[in-house]
């Protein structure tokens, strides 16, 4: 589970289109200091690769916008996408959560090792 889970959870139980947040407000849902990087406003973009923090935002159905790094808060925006996405976003991580871990891998075990059986579309 990211340190930046909490975030997620916080923002999908909002009602509001938009949600207003210092940076400290957001330390305080996520149990934790953010990095130095806070301080640029690139750390806050909405590309999800830029970091693990930006994929919890968007899972949960939210762009960043409004970003002041100079006054440390930033406005959080539901993104325009049908609900319907964002509700199964959130099952998805929601049953992510729920089997993580679950999975065993008998030691030894090359889960890449070919099985030897043969995929053929034409006899199916």
């Amino acid at each position: 589970m990211s340190r930046y889970a909490p975030l997620g959870e916080f923002l999908q139980h909002q009602a509001g289109e938009r949600l207003s947040m210092t940076f400290d407000e957001i330390e305080s849902v996520i149990g934790c200091k953010l990095p130095s990087s806070k301080q640029y406003p690139a750390w806050w973009s909405n590309n999800p690769s830029n970091n693990p923090m930006t994929r919890a935002w968007l899972a949960a159905g939210y762009k960043t916008e409004q970003v002041d790094t100079f006054a440390q808060r930033l406005v959080f925006r539901r993104a325009e996408e049908p609900k319907s996405e964002r509700a199964d976003a959130r099952w998805l991580t929601k049953l992510q959560a729920a089997l993580g871990g679950t999975v065993q891998v008998s030691p030894g075990y090359d889960l890449t090792e070919p099985t030897g059986e043969i995929w053929d579309a034409e006899t199916q």
